[in-house]
């Protein structure tokens, strides 16, 4: 069975390029009737508490010290507006590296694009797993992903919801979590 899609919904289905057809199928159906925002607000009813670049650092190395205790210490975590999810880029590591005197230092930043500043605490863990695995592993290949499995046993899934909600973003335009209050402390 073909559905055919008006532009924006076939469009935005390149976040899901890739995954079977008979999940994209059960997607496009929830795209068409209008029900993805539904299905992902009664899976994740609210937002996270990580509102400052402070507390994603702090958040960051929290994840680090429980999961990589050997990689490279962090220099700067910070949430980014030029981040676009047009350009594919959720989030971004780097390595700075800097001569000082006769040594190279070299120091390593983390950037997560400010949509997920209000999002779900699982997305918001999804997105730091992955920029944290790029510390051991910098490929996109198996080690990197059993690393990120390793720190977050449902990465794939979460990893698939967050492209349903990239999917739902550029079909409807419109944020889930951006009013909702982050749970109490």
């Amino acid at each position: 069975m073909n559905i055919v899609l008006n532009q924006p919904v076939a469009a935005a289905l390149r976040y899901l390029q890739g995954y079977p057809p008979d999940t994209l199928a059960q997607v496009e159906k929830l795209l068409q009737e209008d029900r993805v925002a539904d299905w992902l607000l009664r899976k994740y009813p609210q937002g996270h508490a990580v509102r400052t670049d402070r507390s994603l650092f702090d958040y960051m190395q929290a994840l680090k010290s429980e999961h990589l205790r050997g990689a490279e210490p962090l220099a700067k975590v910070l949430f980014d507006n030029k981040l676009q999810v047009v350009q594919h880029a959720l989030g971004t590591h780097t390595t700075i590296a800097r001569v000082q005197g006769n040594k190279l230092k070299a120091k390593r930043e983390i950037r997560v694009a400010s949509l997920f500043k209000q999002a779900p605490p699982e997305f918001l863990k999804m997105i730091a797993v992955h920029e944290l695995a790029h510390l051991k592993e910098r490929a996109h290949d198996k080690a990197f992903y059993q690393l990120c499995n390793y720190m977050e046993p449902r990465y794939h899934q979460l990893e698939f919801e967050v492209r349903v909600y990239l999917t739902h973003l550029e079909v409807a335009g419109a944020r889930l979590w951006d009013n909702a209050e982050p749970p109490a402390s």
